[in-house]
């Protein structure tokens, strides 16, 4: 498994990296070929409290809230002040191989994941192209699908 992860920051606020990960040679994941950005926030806190991360690319994972958080511990109860930003993608990168579907921050995904592989990844493959837009782009997705009438 390799990904590739540029870093571009901090821009209009100091304390907010912007980060942009390639899987390139993924193969054992459906995520493979994805270019998916975060948006990673520091506050004063920071080395003693973890950043805020958050995806901007739109994300099917069982361990990703519809908003872009993660569902990841290091960045909740088992961060440690020596974790840096390589630290906290690695560990992204690793939740993206290998998702916790027993601890879901998106049940649709978990319960995919456990039951229905192959929709799972059919679903996944969907972000990936997604993943190719920019994140204007992604925003205008998120309010369209925020705005449509639930069905039921």
């Amino acid at each position: 498994m390799l990904w590739n992860a540029v870093i571009f920051g901090p821009g209009a606020s100091y304390h907010a990296l912007r980060a942009c990960m390639c899987s390139s040679r993924a193969a054992d994941t459906p995520f493979e070929d994805g270019t998916f950005k975060l948006l990673l926030t520091f506050d004063e806190s920071y080395p003693n409290k973890p950043p805020t991360v958050k995806f901007l690319s739109r994300m099917f994972h069982p361990n990703v809230y519809a908003n872009g958080e993660l569902c990841l511990d290091i960045l909740q109860n088992r961060w440690s002040p020596t974790y840096d930003v390589a630290a906290i993608l690695t560990s992204i990168q690793s939740l993206l191989h290998d998702p916790n579907p027993n601890s879901p921050a998106n049940a649709e995904a978990a319960q995919l994941y456990r039951e229905n592989m192959k929709e799972y990844v059919r679903r996944v493959r969907a972000t990936v192209e997604d993943s190719w837009l920019d994140p204007d782009e992604h925003e205008a997705m998120r309010q369209e699908d925020a705005a449509e009438p639930s069905e039921g």
